[in-house]
């Protein structure tokens, strides 16, 4: 899906990282939610709440998931889920587009 319908946009950018990540939250009408954003070139550590489907739309990372000593490598387009109430690790090679959904 190339483009959403029929949502509602919340300004205000979530900004991470001094800058280097950000992102615009997206809410449906049904009450799910995604963000749509960017990450600059960096090595990064976040935290989910939720379970989250990463989907790189663009640019170059590599992820380390939960449980996991490998990297996975994405180039171009490419996505992976992270469990709920857990961590995860990026680095990013390439600026990276990113749509990131909420289950």
């Amino acid at each position: 899906m190339s483009q959403f319908d029929n949502v509602s946009v919340i300004k205000e950018a979530n900004i991470y990282f001094d800058g280097r990540v950000t992102s615009r939250t997206v809410l449906f009408a049904d009450g799910t939610r995604k963000t749509l954003g960017i990450m600059l070139p960096g090595e990064y550590e976040f935290g989910t709440d939720s379970q989250e489907l990463m989907e790189i739309l663009a640019g170059e990372l590599t992820v380390q998931l939960p449980g996991s000593e490998e990297w996975i490598a994405i180039s171009g387009k490419g996505e992976f889920t992270v469990p709920a109430n857990a961590k995860f690790k990026l680095k990013v090679t390439q600026t990276a587009d990113y749509v990131c959904s909420y289950q």
